[in-house]
Formats: C-alpha cells, sequence, structure tokens
C-alpha cells in the first residue's frame, strides 16, 4: 500500500474532484434564472469536499481530530449536493439518468469519506 503524502494521493479525493468538475460542467446548461442560485449551491457544495479534504489534510499533521472534524464537514457536503441534486431533477434541470449516476457517485463519495473518518489515525 502506498503511503499517503498529499491529499491528492487520497482516492476520495480524486473521485471526488472528477465529480465537481464533471458538475461544475453540468450546471453550466442550467437556465440563466438558476445560475445564481441552484447552480452555484451545487458548485459550492461539491467543490466543499474538495477543499475540506485539502484544508484538513494540512491540519492533520498538527491535530488528527481537526482533520476528522473537516472529513464530517465533507460528508456534510456530499450529502447537501445529493439534495440540490433532487432539487435539479424535479425541477427538470437534469434528466433521471444524470440524477441517478450523480446520486450514485455522490453517495459513493460519502461512504468512502465515512470509512476514512473511522480509519484515520
Amino acid at each position: 500500500m502506498e503511503k499517503i503524502r498529499r491529499y491528492e494521493d487520497l482516492d476520495v479525493y480524486r473521485m471526488a474532484y472528477q465529480a465537481a468538475l464533471d458538475m461544475h460542467r453540468l450546471t453550466l446548461k442550467f437556465p440563466s434564472v438558476e445560475q445564481f442560485e441552484l447552480a452555484r449551491q451545487i458548485r459550492k457544495s461539491s467543490k466543499s469536499i474538495c477543499a475540506n479534504l485539502a484544508e484538513g489534510f494540512g491540519k492533520q499533521s498538527q491535530s488528527k481530530p481537526e482533520f476528522k472534524r473537516f472529513l464530517s464537514m465533507a460528508i456534510g457536503s456530499a450529502d447537501e449536493t445529493k439534495v440540490w441534486l433532487d432539487f435539479a431533477k424535479d425541477l427538470g434541470y437534469l434528466t433521471k439518468e444524470n440524477h441517478e449516476r450523480f446520486k450514485e457517485t455522490y453517495t459513493i463519495i460519502a461512504k468512502m469519506l465515512s470509512g476514512l473518518h473511522r480509519n484515520w489515525g
């Protein structure tokens, strides 16, 4: 097993980063009225998973509990993203297929984050 030296080495970071990029691109197609509301919320919550992983990892050398706190925030952001995805589907901005695909992705990310939280340090 390879040693994790930086947050980019975490599988969950790489998955969350790619998902946030995909979400960003997809939400750019939302109606203009939603660009400062729903689309912005989805982009913000999906990107905050990555940001919390990076910030928490940077602080973990001083405090393992601090990293776990940031992992908890990342889990919350993954769940928040799923709520915004539900709104986007129900408002007709996401196809059923895209909704299911992204919900599954963020469910997996949340499970990976929970495992990391449980097993870290």
